[in-house]
């Protein structure tokens, strides 16, 4: 496949080479089947592969994925879908407390080669339970990779090596970017998805950002650069584990950070960024970490999420009180009003 690739695309075909690659790979969850899926990441596949290795599965996360484990347990490597991100809670239990533990509670003796695909993030006009960024769940748990791609090219590497580790992988797709557009030779392989990439150079700060709000970040960054700021975008892609190495070897040169998530502030991903950058780039630092995040509240209805989600003017905002030498009068910033916690 050459030309433009769109990313719901790419990881159609990621999924189609892995099923016709390997034998033991079954992709299923709910809709993946005859109907391609709710996004249609799955159109096709069942036509081609059999009912016995892209099928349909019971309304039943907890189920999907419980019977997951036992196929990876056994020698498969399944691929199940949550259709939507807050859907995955059912299955939050088995995750945690099997997913995630079995290859240390079994000493290393069990590989539990497993992917879950959940489609997350905002943006589309979706109401509560559609629309949820629940990375740091993920992220929090020991025993779990954690990655999320944000262009058609990774979506296809990062996918590929996420059914062929040799253990679980929270596969997070990026919803709102199902429909975006690059130029691509499919099948392609990226860096490593356990690897942050530089996206844009620049020498004033350094944006970091995953998944939905990469594209969100080189907007920005591409406005800053109008009014003379240069801004270098960190595309971070591998939540768990974090590539320390790329993220604090750009905040040394630059001296300045700023961390973008579609998910609440309070106690999000960011948060962790933003500590580890502290703890590693205390002595570089001009200005302290700042974020840029979903509000704290809970998902609004669509026809305000658009005052919810980190816009670039959010972004711009957000550099502007990175205490520039050139504004910057030694004054002790004022507190956060508290309805701009999380902004």
């Amino acid at each position: 496949m050459a030309g433009t690739v769109s990313l719901g695309q790419a990881l159609n075909r990621a999924l189609r080479d892995a099923l016709a690659a390997d034998d033991a790979v079954v992709v299923y969850g709910e809709d993946v089947g005859p109907l391609g899926g709710v996004f249609r990441v799955t159109d096709g596949l069942t036509a081609e592969f059999g009912e016995e290795r892209c099928f349909d599965s019971p309304l039943a996360e907890a189920g999907i994925v419980g019977t997951a484990v036992g196929m990876a347990m056994y020698g498969l490597r399944p691929v199940v879908e949550m259709q939507f991100d807050a859907f995955a809670y059912p299955a939050f239990e088995q995750v945690v407390s099997h997913v995630a533990k079995m290859r240390n509670r079994t000493r290393g003796r069990l590989e539990l080669p497993l992917v879950i695909r959940i489609p997350y993030g905002g943006g589309i006009g979706a109401v509560e339970h559609h629309a949820d960024s629940s990375e740091a769940y993920w992220a929090h748990t020991p025993g779990l990779r954690v990655v999320t791609p944000a262009t058609p090219s990774d979506g296809y590497s990062m996918l590929r090596e996420a059914i062929d580790s040799p253990d679980p992988v929270v596969f997070l797709e990026p919803k709102r970017r199902y429909w975006s557009k690059e130029e691509a030779v499919l099948p392609v392989r990226t860096a490593p998805m356990d690897r942050a990439v530089v996206r844009r150079s620049g020498d004033d700060v350094t944006l970091l950002a995953y998944g939905p709000m990469v594209q969100t970040a080189l907007e920005a960054a591409a406005a800053a650069a109008e009014e003379g700021t240069s801004v270098e975008v960190v595309d971070l892609r591998s939540l768990s584990p974090f590539d320390d190495a790329t993220a604090a070897a750009s905040v040394r040169r630059t001296g300045r950070a700023v961390v973008v998530h579609e998910a609440s502030g309070f106690a999000g991903y960011g948060a962790e960024v933003a500590a580890r950058l502290t703890e590693q780039c205390f002595h570089f630092l001009e200005a302290p970490v700042l974020r840029v995040c979903g509000r704290d509240v809970p998902y609004p209805p669509p026809g305000l999420e658009e005052h919810h989600l980190p816009s670039v003017d959010r972004i711009l905002d957000a550099f502007d009180r990175l205490q520039w030498e050139r504004t910057w009068t030694g004054a002790p910033a004022p507190a956060p009003a508290p309805a701009e916690v999380g902004a």
